[in-house]
């Protein structure tokens, strides 16, 4: 599996869910996979979830918010990446069988909450803000990640 870590500038960061928008859009166009968007904190789903609908009319990313702590979401075959309607998830668990792209944006490593779900990612995208705690995450994270023999890249943004 792939890992791409995204060392953000403080300008990057201080716009953190333009950034997300922006890197998802990405995803999307250059990807056939389905990309999650892994959050923790309730307060930034939520304006994630508006944010992402807020984008240009041209370039709005169609999504689908996993509705609680079991990933169920309105649509019973969100899981299957091939019937599922937005091809962006958002939300605090990994969804069974999943297999696509994660944009992590919580504090643990994407392998915590892999096997529970049963899933495999192709590739994960890490988040890390120029704030002392979020680098000594990205740090955690990174080692972790390196001792399973992951494919380990890192960009500054």
């Amino acid at each position: 599996m792939n890992i791409s870590f995204y060392v953000l500038s403080e300008s990057k960061a201080q716009d953190f869910l333009g950034f997300i928008c922006q890197l998802t859009q990405t995803a999307i166009n250059k990807s056939s996979q389905s990309v999650l968007i892994l959050v923790e904190d309730e307060t930034l789903l939520s304006t994630l979830d508006d944010a992402l609908w807020a984008q240009e009319a041209t370039s709005f990313i169609p999504h689908q918010r996993l509705l609680d702590a079991h990933t169920e979401a309105a649509d019973p075959d969100i899981t299957d990446t091939h019937k599922t309607l937005a091809p962006v998830l958002l939300g605090s668990r990994m969804p069974a069988d999943f297999r696509g792209i994660v944009l992590n944006t919580t504090v643990q490593p994407v392998t915590s909450v892999m096997a529970a779900a049963n899933a495999q990612p192709t590739r994960v995208l890490e988040l890390i803000k120029p704030d002392p705690n979020s680098v000594q995450e990205g740090r955690h994270k990174y080692k972790v990640y390196q001792q399973l023999d992951y494919e380990l890249t890192h960009f500054k943004v």
